[in-house]
């Protein structure tokens, strides 16, 4: 990997999914915010960023800790095996409550914009929702609420707004994938060291990291929850961190479950940004400035919308290709110390 030691350390955190293959992801990310920057006007810096002079480029790959080995490939009911006895319920109940928080984010946002079809079919799938916390989970047993669930989504990912820009054809490879977000946020699976899922996942993610060098963080989907308590306790400076396509904001499923409570922004990051498309149906509304507390310099999330168009808005490459994302991206990277010294 080029760099050195004053380069400026740029790590990429990804979200929901299988498992990753981290050196083409990278390449993929570089390449998609490498096209961002020639829409934003920085085509100067292209080869600086596929070619690693820019800054020093890191994967965070934590994939494989979501592997449950007793899973049945990608369509495995979520909690099924990987979480198993009392908890299951916990599970059950969270993944709810998420789904809950999606479809009322996808109804909201259809009303704001006259979508009556998308509206109607959001409340359709509201409707098929089960009672949180009934009965009948017990008599049914663990798969069966997951099921529903599942069909639940595949009736929302029929929205007229959702049909053509969702990866996910149907609701149980969704879901499946979403309950990773519920398995970080329970802290528990520990391993032999009696570290959690969560712990270990974080671990991830700022291996490696030197705290006397500037550090960018880019994060995904469950990624931006990862960062976002990663860098709670960093020492180094982070001069800007950007989250895309964020669930932060979804209300008691995720935001009453981060931790530090209340959420504020990390001690260390000088500037926030937060992308959200319209389409990606993990993203909650753009509340989240509202919600997260300033740390001690002030700063809080500043959101910006976007609008990706075409299929699979819910991946990073899709945000990153933006040149409203990439643009000040970039600009932060060319402001590091290494492209300093050689402007001069």
């Amino acid at each position: 990997m080029v760099g050195g030691s004053g380069t400026t350390q740029l790590v990429f955190v990804h979200g929901i999914g299988g498992l990753r293959d981290a050196a083409e992801e990278r390449r993929e990310w570089l390449n998609a915010l490498a096209d961002g920057a020639r829409a934003a006007g920085h085509a100067d810096v292209v080869s600086g960023l596929t070619q690693g002079w820019l800054a020093e480029t890191r994967f965070a790959d934590y994939s494989d800790l979501f592997t449950d080995p007793d899973a049945q490939g990608a369509e495995a009911i979520p909690g099924a095996g990987a979480l198993g006895g009392p908890e299951d319920r916990q599970d059950t109940e969270f993944m709810t409550a998420f789904v809950r928080a999606l479809i009322d984010e996808v109804d909201h946002q259809a009303r704001e914009r006259g979508d009556r079809r998308t509206a109607a079919v959001a409340e359709d799938a509201l409707a098929q929702l089960p009672d949180e916390g009934g009965e009948d989970d017990e008599e049914q047993g663990v798969g069966e609420p997951f099921r529903v669930l599942g069909r639940v989504l595949t009736t929302l990912l029929q929205a007229p707004g959702l049909r053509g820009s969702t990866q996910w054809a149907s609701g149980l490879p969704l879901l499946s994938h979403l309950s990773q977000v519920g398995r970080y946020l329970r802290r528990r699976e520990a391993d032999g060291d009696r570290r959690t899922l969560d712990a270990r996942i974080r671990e991830r993610v700022l291996s490696g990291t030197d705290p006397d060098r500037p550090l960018i963080v880019v994060s995904h989907s469950l990624g931006t929850v990862v960062a976002f308590e990663a860098l709670r306790g960093y020492e180094g400076r982070v001069p800007l961190l950007v989250t895309l396509g964020s669930p932060l904001a979804t209300g008691a499923a995720v935001l009453q479950r981060l931790e530090p409570q209340p959420p504020r922004t990390p001690a260390r990051v000088e500037r926030w940004l937060n992308f959200w498309d319209r389409d990606d149906i993990v993203v909650g509304r753009p509340r989240l400035e509202r919600w997260m507390r300033p740390n001690a310099s002030g700063v809080v999330p500043v959101t910006a919308r976007v609008d990706s168009g075409g299929l699979w808005v819910h991946t990073a490459s899709k945000y990153l290709r933006q040149a409203a994302v990439a643009g000040p991206l970039v600009e932060a990277l060319k402001a590091g110390p290494l492209v300093e010294a050689f402007e001069k």
